[in-house]
């Protein structure tokens, strides 16, 4: 059986006829409302030039519409079974420029030699609704990678989503996209429009790429310093970065940073923990 792809669809009934059940070990929870669909396209500003990337498709609720705003839609889905049919699918209903993959998402980003790379364009955007536990290390490769796409358009759980929003108070997450990107809250999304229904509500989120203009040495750095700035983040900001330096030049960096040690991680800007990473770089390197 094919989908009906309209707002009045079953997603059980489609499920139970298609031989499919949603795994709660993929955190597989299919997105069934169309005006909520329709938002999220357009918050990715897809157009008729467009390749999106399409994480985790499921029954393609998602797909259809965004094969009718795209050039091209490749959709990739962890579950084969799931992915089978909605390549099927596609072809019944005479969609031609959707290709979908099974496949797992992070193996294939990482990996260079994977059939996503190999058919990916250097310019696309994503759109998707991932699994809740996908959400920070898929954000963090696809802001990494060398095939960093010109947007990202995601639907998440929507405490992850202010947290990753959140400039008042920062996290090891909202720092480490904002190093990266630009990031918005769009629209909240209530648990109802899904099945199976979550526990929680979800927001869409935009991620606008930067380009970055420090070197790889120096982002690895970042990294590790901001690791360590967030080990334990009720401490001290100068024990916390003991960790990576004696006390006496952590001070030293701390000062000429003009920074409080007695400072919490969560109170320091973007830019105070890049400034941070400038004098680290000069006192120990």
């Amino acid at each position: 059986m094919s989908i009906e792809f309209s707002p009045s669809g079953n997603i059980k009934k489609t499920l139970e006829n298609a031989g499919i059940s949603a795994k709660k070990t993929l955190g597989q929870n299919f997105l069934h409302d169309n005006n909520i669909i329709q938002k999220m396209i357009s918050f990715g500003g897809i157009n008729k030039k467009d390749t999106v990337l399409e994480i985790g498709p499921g029954l393609g609720t998602i797909t259809k519409p965004l094969s009718e705003k795209a050039k091209k839609v490749i959709a990739i889905e962890i579950d084969k079974g799931v992915a089978c049919w909605l390549s099927e699918t596609m072809k019944e209903k005479g969609i031609n420029n959707v290709e979908v993959i099974a496949g797992d998402a992070i193996e294939q980003l990482k990996s260079e030699n994977s059939e996503l790379k190999r058919i990916l364009p250097k310019n696309y955007k994503v759109v998707a609704n991932i699994p809740y536990y996908l959400t920070s290390h898929l954000i963090r490769l696809l802001l990494e990678s060398d095939y960093k796409p010109e947007t990202i358009t995601l639907m998440i759980q929507k405490e992850v989503a202010e947290r990753i929003c959140n400039k008042k108070n920062g996290s090891l997450l909202s720092i480490s996209v904002a190093f990266y990107a630009d990031a918005k809250i769009n629209f909240t999304v209530s648990k109802n429009c899904f099945h199976p229904k979550p526990k929680i509500d979800s927001s869409i989120i935009s991620l606008f790429p930067r380009k970055i203009n420090y070197s790889k040495e120096f982002s690895k750095l970042f990294f590790i310093i901001l690791k360590a700035g967030f080990s334990s983040p009720r401490k001290q900001l100068l024990k916390n970065l003991t960790m990576i330096g004696d006390r006496e030049r952590i001070e030293a960096i701390l000062k000429n940073s003009d920074i409080e040690g007695s400072r919490r991680a969560e109170t320091l800007s973007l830019d105070n923990w890049i400034t941070i990473t400038k004098n680290y770089q000069k006192l120990f390197t």
